[in-house]
């Protein structure tokens, strides 16, 4: 256990106080769960950077870092679909947790063809997740209504980030082509 899987554990550890305080009446609830979630977003960044500085990467933590991350954004996403009530957020919000979804199942099968390295992090990745942050923090902020320039801002990036999130699952299929169909050629005894 080293200090970046520890602070991936905190990010895990501080979901349940992002939910009660965004579920708690008041416009000071959504300051403080956005909140919670910037210091659960920043602990993402931060244990990704302590572990390649200080050499600290472990199979537990490339474990762990994927399922926080996909955590504290598909809780986001449930809470801010069921406030807002909106199609226009629950599209994006599909095709985000919809990804995730493909993305984890396809991580699951290149491991199991023993191909792991083929579908590592892109850069377009990294962008995505930043847009993806961004517009959760600025939707989580604001009250759903009235609508404001705010709520379609968060909108916006969400959609932004959305994209991006089809365009990487694209890239990441694309490299997993091969395997794919070399596994579909293969038969089991």
């Amino acid at each position: 256990m080293n200090l970046p899987n520890l602070l991936t554990l905190a990010r895990m550890f501080l979901m349940p106080f992002f939910v009660l305080a965004y579920a708690m009446p008041g416009r000071l609830s959504y300051l403080i769960a956005a909140l919670l979630f910037s210091l659960a977003a920043f602990t993402d960044w931060l244990d990704g950077y302590l572990a390649r500085r200080l050499n600290q990467t472990t199979p537990f933590g490339a474990f762990l870092d994927p399922v926080a991350d996909k955590l504290i954004v598909v809780t986001a996403l449930v809470l801010l679909v069921g406030h807002h009530h909106s199609l226009w957020l629950t599209l994006p919000a599909i095709v985000i947790v919809g990804r995730e979804i493909v993305i984890s199942a396809l991580r699951e099968w290149m491991a199991e063809m023993n191909s792991r390295g083929v579908v590592g992090v892109a850069g377009i990745g990294r962008v995505k997740t930043t847009f993806q942050m961004i517009a959760l923090v600025v939707l989580l902020a604001t009250p759903p209504q009235p609508v404001t320039m705010f709520v379609q801002l968060g909108y916006v990036l969400l959609y932004v980030s959305a994209l991006m999130t089809l365009w990487s699952m694209v890239l990441y299929l694309r490299a997993a082509w091969p395997s794919l169909m070399s596994g579909l050629e293969r038969e089991d005894p």
